[in-house]
């Protein structure tokens, strides 16, 4: 449990420490939520129509979790509670910074969103290049097979 007071040290780790906390956060939680080696995990959960199984479905609801876990084993405490609120003050302190770490792995999620959905549309705009390739090759062959003189065409019925 973190410390009720910390001082300056707390931020000794600085931005870039929550930045790689929080990135950590955002890949393990999508990972549990959307690839395929935790599905038995999720399924076993009920998937998205149980709590818990939502809670494994959703990278958004997993990164509470794993940021719960990963802020005391970091020590990544960025928000400091008020030492007035006793022997609340680290729990505060400790479920404060895990949110933190939350939102920023959030953005993050969306940026690797947008990251991956440019790449999706590449890779869809070069299959469709090449199936618009594949459709040229196939008229070119049949345009390369047919006669050239129309008077040496098979007429239909004439024989």
């Amino acid at each position: 449990m973190a410390r009720a007071a910390r001082g300056p040290e707390m931020f000794a780790r600085g931005p870039l420490h929550l930045l790689a906390v929080s990135a950590v956060v955002m890949g393990m939680a999508q990972t549990i939520a959307k690839e395929r080696i935790f599905a038995p995990l999720r399924e076993r959960l009920g998937g998205k129509d149980t709590w818990f199984g939502y809670l494994a479905s959703c990278p958004y609801c997993a990164s509470h979790w794993l940021a719960f876990a990963l802020v005391p084993l970091t020590d990544a405490y960025y928000v400091q509670a008020t030492p007035r609120l006793g022997p609340l003050a680290p729990i505060a302190t400790w479920f404060l910074s895990s949110i933190l770490v939350v939102v920023v792995a959030a953005f993050l999620r969306v940026g690797f969103w947008f990251v991956d959905e440019s790449q999706g549309l590449v890779r869809r705009r070069q299959r469709t290049e090449e199936e618009e390739a594949a459709v040229r090759h196939v008229a070119r062959a049949r345009l390369e097979r047919e006669p050239r003189d129309p008077g040496d065409r098979e007429r239909p019925g004439a024989h």
